[in-house]
């Protein structure tokens, strides 16, 4: 399988590809937040949870955009990609910021009711040691393309994968409909 011709970076999707079996990231598609010589963050984009956002944090009382899990590592903290103002906010691409102040978020809900399309809300992380990353894209176990808005707050979580993989054309376009199990095709 050929790769993408992307280098990952802040601002990229990493697509795993249909071989990918690992549950955590089968069919996945992870918005890299951080990535460096030291190791990489980042969140997984479609993977919902069917939760109560309010059995989440009462501070968000009212908040409907719903939590996805982030990743494996650490499975009780929260993480939140946004399109606002927020102080200590990381910038990722676009118009898409990660984290900063989780109070500036919670005033900002009560002025306005944040909804899914200006914030996403994420429990875990997907985290990569020194090279790591490196060498999983090197084995073929990400596929690399640039992210924008849409694939973080317009695109339905459930079509992510697939409609990514198809915009990519090609080799891509074909791995989109490979059945989830071959055996069964």
């Amino acid at each position: 399988m050929e790769l993408s011709d992307h280098a990952p970076g802040s601002g990229s999707l990493l697509i795993a590809p249909p071989n990918v079996l690992d549950p955590n990231f089968f069919r996945t598609v992870v918005l890299l937040c951080e990535h460096s010589t030291n190791g990489s963050f980042g969140l997984i984009l479609n993977r919902p949870i069917d939760v109560e956002i309010d059995i989440m944090s009462g501070d968000l009382a009212g908040y409907e955009g719903g939590l996805c899990y982030g990743g494996p590592v650490q499975p009780d903290t929260l993480h939140f990609l946004h399109r606002l103002d927020l102080p200590d906010a990381e910038h990722v691409v676009d118009d898409i910021y990660w984290g900063g102040d989780f109070e500036s978020l919670k005033e900002r809900h009560r002025e306005e009711s944040l909804t899914d399309s200006t914030v996403k809300l994420f429990l875990g992380y997907s985290g990569w040691g020194a090279g790591q990353l490196h060498d999983e894209i090197q084995a073929g176990g990400w596929i690399i393309a640039s992210a924008d808005t849409a694939a973080v707050f317009r695109d339905p979580p459930k079509e992510l994968w697939r409609k990514r993989l198809r915009r990519m054309g090609g080799e891509f376009a074909v791995m989109a409909n490979f059945p989830i199990d071959p055996r069964l095709n």
